[in-house]
């Protein structure tokens, strides 16, 4: 496991991916759980159902590591911990709630980076700038960053024509970016 410790986020992905030992996810999962605990328990408000999520993540990482190519695991993991949070607070299972205390993360210095903060500050300045972008654009940017799919899949999976999708992503993108630069 030592060995395990100096290797990337992306050489642990390639291995997992290639020989589909649980050890090589695990690495990655133990190397960020204080992150994945942290955001879990902010969203969530309650140790119990933070705990839960967590390792329900664990076993969603086994399969979707698998299948999606991810190139900053941090950032995508950090969002995915994110989306399953929500996920489980829309369900009604995350109903019950207590007051947050940062002592029971494991690892304070993740409550505590300022990019973590600011990377929270800009996903959500994100979600509602792609809110507020046509359809058209909204539906082919989420399936292409936030979905990782390539052009021909969103065209099957959409009918827009190939020339189309391209189109709506860089319009898309650059919508995106005056929104985030007006909401600086």
């Amino acid at each position: 496991m030592a060995q395990l410790k100096e290797l990337s986020d992306l050489e642990l992905l390639k291995k997992y991916k290639a020989s589909d030992d649980l050890e090589y996810c695990s690495a990655l999962y133990i190397r960020y759980s204080p992150m994945i605990y942290a955001v879990c328990l902010k969203y969530l408000k309650n140790r119990d159902d933070a705990k839960d999520t967590a390792m329900s993540l664990f076993e969603k990482l086994t399969e979707v590591l698998k299948m999606q190519e991810i190139s900053n695991f941090k950032s995508w993991l950090y969002v995915t911990t994110r989306n399953q949070c929500l996920m489980r607070i829309r369900s009604g299972k995350g109903k019950k709630s207590e007051e947050f205390d940062d002592t029971y993360v494991e690892n304070q210095v993740f409550m505590h980076q300022p990019e973590e903060d600011q990377m929270e500050t800009n996903l959500i300045k994100l979600e509602r700038c792609i809110e507020e972008l046509k359809d058209e654009q909204k539906e082919c940017v989420r399936l292409f960053y936030l979905q990782e799919k390539c052009y021909n899949d969103i065209s099957e999976l959409t009918g827009f024509s190939f020339s189309n999708v391209k189109s709506y992503i860089q319009n898309g993108k650059r919508n995106l970016k005056n929104c985030m630069e007006r909401n600086e």
